[in-house]
């Protein structure tokens, strides 16, 4: 039926009068097989009826097939498991189990294998393999939903079908990794599922691979919600967030999964932390890259910091809330945020609220159930990385105390922001003191980094960050202080010169970028930075007017990058 996505099909193997039919299939279905069967061989050729598993779109034929002409030795053939509920059709038609037969059918010089996986999907449920042919009749297996019939699978987009009818139809990676063990030993060439499409050899490795990777008893999360998209949506922010969370150290890549895996859920446009240490408040936010800011917590989250998770969800039955974007105002107001939803984050073992997750939201989200549970879910992992973030951003404070490091950064040669601290805040007590120098800080930026990296490698990714480095170094003057703060961004602390002066050493550098040219598959490539610059008030703390000039490259990028963008 070319309107139906869990399209069914039914196989034929011809072999004489020792035919096989496997998966006969539907009432619905049945009279457009039979007209088919008929123009390769006469139905009554047909000798075995293979069932590999129960469901009606596979059985419901058989009392019809049962009062219908056929082979005078005709049986169905099955699990013993099976047959226990086939016996309900009271058919004439004998069943034979497949485990009285040692597993195999023979069929007179051709012989079948029968490969059992149990639960999936049902407890007797088994595949057939032909020798012959190599063909695999997987039943279940491998089958996937498809918008248009396509009978032969022509490029790797199959597996989002495939995936999507494994994850709740199967019901647990463990079940699913030991049939496909027990499978991807045998020499197939090809596999018929009973829906979606045939898989051909060149694509087996592959769709085994992604299945082994699979997370499936779906609807395991669901409590009232069969919408399978949306589930499979939920379950998939869960599942990159806790493997993030495990594989990489960098929070600000953890962030960008968790805001990626969300956006299909929720309205979703940033995404904040707030955590304790020692008494005070570190927000971890995109203004700032994700590196912890002392603060002072905004009003509606305060009294909220450090509470008992009872007494968080005192009035409520989630401890999730939704709160109007202005109540959570702060240094970084975005007009397009109009509602803020609050995660409460605990760490192993605790019910201490010791940090919060903030969501902003363009539109008012409603939390169904399901969305609920996953976010519940999230909310101890994220705590503990939250905590481990704060940890290094306290180990990071008392490493600044100490000269641990060299003044020169290796790749780039620019200075070391441990070797900034002291240099700069040499200049900022001559500045303080009234002295005609004034001080300003670019914050320099590479525009998608993480592209250039992911697409070309690491090694590619440092020749960018040299090239870049050594442009700040020529085009500022000697008494600047050119730095790399961490990553690809960059700090250059310019001394003396008018306003004017600075902003153009600033515009040469970005155009001077724009220029780079690479060699090999970066050939084409071209690089571009953003830059936030901000001129120091005297008396001004360093943090302060560094954290101006990052608020600066935030608005750059926000305005379509590459551009230098001066705060206030």
């Amino acid at each position: 039926m070319a309107s139906d996505p869990f399209q069914c099909h039914v196989y034929l193997i011809v072999h004489g009068d020792q035919s096989v039919l496997i998966d006969p299939g539907s009432v619905l279905l049945f009279p457009t097989v039979l007209e088919k069967i008929n123009k390769i061989i006469p139905f009554e050729q047909i000798r075995y009826f293979i069932c590999q598993h129960q469901d009606p779109d596979i059985t419901g034929i058989l009392p019809q097939i049962d009062l219908m002409p056929h082979h005078p030795d005709a049986v169905v053939v099955s699990h013993w498991r099976i047959n226990a509920l086939l016996k309900h059709y009271a058919l004439h038609m004998p069943l034979m189990c497949i485990e009285e037969c040692n597993w195999k059918l023979n069929l007179g010089g051709r012989e079948l294998r029968f490969i059992f996986t149990p639960y999936l999907h049902s407890p007797g449920a088994f595949c057939t393999f032909d020798p012959e042919s190599g063909v695999l009749f997987s039943s279940d297996l491998f089958g996937g939903f498809t918008e248009s019939p396509q009978l032969f699978a022509q490029d790797e987009r199959i597996i989002e079908g495939i995936r999507v009818f494994h994850e709740h139809y199967m019901p647990s990676r463990d079940v699913l990794l030991n049939g496909l063990f027990k499978l991807e030993t045998l020499p197939i060439q090809w596999i018929a599922p009973q829906h979606g499409s045939i898989i051909p050899a060149q694509m087996i490795p592959f769709v085994f691979n992604q299945l082994k990777d699979l997370d499936c008893g779906l609807y395991l999360i669901t409590h009232s919600n069969s919408n399978i998209q949306r589930l499979v949506q939920l379950n998939n922010l869960l599942k990159r967030s806790l493997e993030r969370m495990v594989m990489s150290r960098d929070f600000a890549e953890l962030v960008n999964t968790l805001l990626q895996s969300a956006m299909p859920l929720f309205p979703v446009k940033t995404l904040r932390f707030y955590g304790l240490l020692r008494d005070q408040c570190i927000r971890f936010g995109p203004e700032t890259h994700y590196r912890g800011t002392q603060i002072t917590p905004p009003r509606a989250l305060r009294h909220r910091l450090g509470t008992h998770l009872e007494q968080w969800k005192q009035g409520h039955d989630s401890p999730l809330l939704l709160l109007p974007a202005a109540e959570l105002a702060g240094d970084y107001p975005d007009p397009e945020i109009v509602y803020e939803l609050i995660i409460p984050l605990l760490s192993t073992g605790s019910t201490t609220v010791q940090a919060l997750a903030t969501l902003g939201l363009t539109a008012e989200a409603t939390l169904d159930a399901e969305a609920r549970h996953i976010l519940e879910q999230l909310s101890i992992p994220l705590g503990i990385a939250v905590e481990r973030e704060l940890i290094f951003h306290s180990l990071d404070k008392e490493r600044e105390k100490f000269y641990q490091i060299s003044t020169r950064d290796q790749l780039t040669g620019l200075y070391t922001r441990f070797y900034m601290r002291d240099a700069v805040a040499r200049l900022c007590e001559l500045h303080d003191r009234g002295h005609q120098s004034g001080l300003a800080v670019a914050v320099f930026d590479i525009d998608h980094f993480k592209r250039i990296n992911d697409t070309y490698g690491h090694q590619e990714g440092d020749a960018v960050l040299k090239r870049v480095a050594r442009v700040l170094l020529e085009n500022v003057r000697n008494e600047d202080i050119p730095v790399r703060m961490g990553g690809e961004e960059f700090v250059v602390f310019l001394i003396g010169a008018d306003q004017p002066g600075l902003i153009s050493i600033t515009e040469r550098i970005l155009n001077n970028v724009r220029q780079l040219t690479f060699s090999g598959a970066m050939h084409q490539e071209r690089v571009t930075i953003s830059c936030g610059l901000a001129f120091r008030r005297q008396l001004e703390p360093l943090d302060q007017v560094t954290e101006r000039a990052d608020i600066s490259l935030y608005a750059a990028k926000r305005q379509g990058r590459d551009r230098v963008q001066v705060g206030g």
